[in-house]
């Protein structure tokens, strides 16, 4: 006799490739969630977890947040998708954006950070009239073709050619050049092959997808300094930075300002909402504002998406709850729980992270780009998060993964996931997964 769990897998792989609806959600056990609130998730065995994966950093307050969901019903009582016009709704979160995010004249919505991204890179090589895109080896886009390629690399792969997907024109592959994070001659040495053909450098200012590059202060500066001397754009994507970091995103913190910035995931703590802004005299090129480029979607602006965003971005700049400070304690807390766990047992790791995000790598020795990373026991790194969610805290069984703490964690949550951690790694060890 099947369980509910295998009828309910064999019903979705029926009707849905796989049966999920993107392939990084396919994980193993737990195989599906019933129900999620706050800091915990409930599985289709009616198992709880506590849950820091947090749809890729997607919640910020907790899920089913109260706030952000009544701020949506209200929303749903006076408008539904109109697709003509402009709705206050639209305005405020072009307000708020301008007023908490430095680099932000006017702005665009987008229903992912793709999409942000998407439309930042075209309207880069449509100011420039410029053919070449700079990303780094490591950090994530999105999965439009322009930056579709070297992400989490294998040692093998990392730096040459390495694309996300099969389908791919060899041109979209080779319009978008790879330089190193944190090493500003790599950069440096693609202007100087590509002499003024160089529209962009994307980044994320904190390579968030192989857990946590923290970057230096001179080399963020160099990128600004050498791309305003090169007539380049320089673009910060910050959909996992921004608004968990800081309610400005990591330009904030570092001082920095980019040309044009992509953000969203946080921004409507779980609803579908993202965007992208920057000065206004760029943003005027889009045809919405009698420019050449195109902007459409009929879903960009939608009520639900803007009553999200707005409630979200006013609890975490609200004094009186405190969202920032309360995360990045709790963050902290757990990351030096980790590091007193792996140095009592001996274990060799280093625990890192910004905020409420943390990374237990495997390994030893500075951290500063891709190439560092090539160091950690990706093994390790795998199985510890597999542990874990075994044991009820999720965190993503897949190496270089980073996890996050909500707004709704509590410290009872971290003592008990360093509790577990501590069994977790001692585990590890009696199996020999360490040397």
């Amino acid at each position: 006799m099947a369980t509910a769990t295998e009828d309910l897998l064999t019903q979705a792989r029926t009707f849905i490739p796989g049966g999920v609806n993107s392939a990084t959600r396919s994980i193993g056990s737990p195989t599906g969630f019933r129900t999620a609130k706050g800091s915990r998730l409930v599985d289709f065995d009616g198992r709880e977890y506590v849950d820091y994966h947090a749809a890729f950093g997607a919640i910020l307050l907790g899920h089913s947040d109260d706030r952000v969901n009544e701020a949506v019903t209200r929303s749903l009582g006076d408008l539904d998708l109109v697709g003509l016009g402009v709705t206050e709704l639209e305005i405020e979160v072009a307000r708020l954006t301008a007023e908490l995010i430095p680099s932000v004249e006017m702005s665009i919505t987008t229903m992912s950070g793709t999409e942000a991204t998407m439309q930042a890179v075209r309207l880069s090589r449509a100011v420039t009239g410029r053919k070449y895109l700079l990303k780094f080896q490591g950090c994530f886009h999105g999965w439009h073709d322009a930056v579709a390629r070297n992400v989490a690399s294998s040692a093998e792969k990392a730096y040459t050619r390495d694309p996300l997907s099969a389908g791919i024109l060899d041109d979209a592959l080779d319009s978008t050049l790879v330089a190193e994070f944190n090493d500003l001659d790599s950069v440096k040495e693609l202007f100087a092959a590509y002499p003024d053909q160089i529209a962009a450098v994307i980044l994320e200012p904190v390579p968030h997808n192989v857990g946590a590059l923290l970057p230096d202060q001179a080399f963020l500066e160099g990128l600004r300094e050498l791309t305003t001397a090169e007539g380049s754009l320089l673009i910060f994507d910050e959909v996992i930075t921004g608004f968990r970091h800081a309610p400005g995103g990591y330009q904030e913190l570092c001082g920095i300002t980019p040309d044009l910035t992509s953000y969203g995931k946080a921004m409507g703590n779980g609803f579908p909402v993202a965007g992208m802004g920057g000065r206004a005299d760029l943003m005027s090129r889009f045809s919405s504002a009698g420019g050449d480029v195109v902007l459409a979607g009929t879903f960009n602006g939608n009520p639900v998406s803007m009553a999200a965003a707005i409630e979200t971005m006013s609890v975490i700049t609200d004094p009186d709850v405190g969202f920032h400070a309360h995360t990045a304690r709790l963050g902290q807390r757990m990351r030096d729980g980790l590091t007193e766990i792996t140095e009592r047992r001996g274990i060799t790791a280093t625990v890192t992270g910004l905020g409420s995000v943390f990374i237990c790598y495997f390994m030893d020795g500075e951290i500063k780009g891709y190439r560092d990373l090539l160091r950690n026991d990706d093994t390790a790194y795998a199985t510890f998060h597999r542990r874990m969610t075994d044991a009820g805290f999720v965190m993503y069984p897949m190496t270089l993964k980073r996890n996050h703490v909500s707004g709704a964690h509590t410290d009872d949550d971290i003592d008990r996931t360093l509790e577990a951690a501590d069994t977790v790694l001692a585990g590890m060890q009696r199996d020999g997964l360490f040397a």
